[in-house]
């Protein structure tokens, strides 16, 4: 079945559908109902406008593409599974929660608490702007995003992130089994309490990164504004970049051009620090 053109504002306008297509359409007026496509399946939208809460919870294959989910779309996305979002706008806060294996790509996104408890999620070529993005979601897999907010990807665990850039306070805290290659990363107290967590040919910059972390790497990485970093840390990082200071890492090795202050007063702090030439990458 196939729907063109229509306007829909009452409660759960169709909810149950099943191999439904809609085009043009809006989810907008003075009834103000919610979750148009609650416990659907099999859904395409194309090229819609959604300016009430809820329209999509509980569904199964659900296709979004060319829409417009405003601010008053609360919590667009609940509980969903195998959807695809593309050159849509998500301008709604909590717009994806407890949802697994979604695509999204070329999309905006404005979303205070986006992605909460999600697992697979796949994001591509996409802008993004929240608080507390993405905590407690697992299986990310994100290339080219760029990111402003803060407390982002909290207790996040097994993602990867490539070509990416993110300006956030506060990153990437309690965050386990993360990679993230090429990107650049803007903000405070970057990822502390991560655990076996990897920047490669990063760009990292803020004030105090890397605190009370294990198993940490970071591979030919620039390192900018770096103040007392690596604080109770087990590091190996080769960092191309002068630094600040460096302050009691517990153990590990980290090679660096240069800093301008080491401290090492604590008497558990037993990581190697080596600078100058012996800073050199291994062959």
């Amino acid at each position: 079945m196939t729907i063109n053109g229509q306007k829909f504002d009452e409660e759960r306008a169709l909810y149950g559908s099943d191999g439904l297509v809609v085009n043009d359409c809006s989810f907008d007026g003075p009834a103000d109902g919610e979750s148009a496509f609650k416990e659907s399946r099999n859904i395409e939208v194309t090229g819609s406008y959604f300016n009430l809460r809820y329209p999509f919870w509980h569904d199964v294959n659900l296709r979004i593409t060319g829409c417009e989910m405003t601010d008053k779309c609360r919590a667009a996305l609940w509980y969903t599974k195998n959807a695809g979002i593309e050159d849509s706008k998500l301008h709604g806060i909590k717009a994806l929660r407890e949802c697994r294996d979604i695509t999204i790509k070329n999309c905006d996104i404005i979303s205070p608490e986006f992605g909460w408890s999600v697992s697979g999620v796949k994001m591509e070529n996409t802008s993004a702007e929240g608080e507390y993005f993405m905590m407690r979601s697992d299986h990310l897999d994100f290339r080219k995003v760029t990111l402003q907010g803060k407390y982002s990807f909290q207790y996040i665990s097994d993602s990867v992130f490539e070509n990416c850039e993110f300006n956030t306070k506060d990153a990437f805290w309690h965050a386990k089994n993360v990679i993230v290659k090429n990107s650049i990363i803007k903000g405070e107290y970057l990822a502390w309490y991560c655990e076996n967590v990897t920047f490669e040919n990063c760009v990292i910059s803020g004030t105090q990164p890397l605190c009370y972390c294990k198993g940490l790497k970071m591979i030919n990485c620039e390192m900018h504004d770096a103040d007392l970093s690596f604080e109770k840390s087990e590091v190996d990082a080769h960092i191309t970049t002068d630094m600040i200071s460096i302050k009691n890492p517990t153990s590990g090795k980290i090679t660096v051009p240069s800093v301008g202050e080491i401290i090492m007063d604590d008497p558990d702090a037993k990581c190697i620090i080596e600078t100058g030439a012996a800073a050199g990458p291994d062959l």
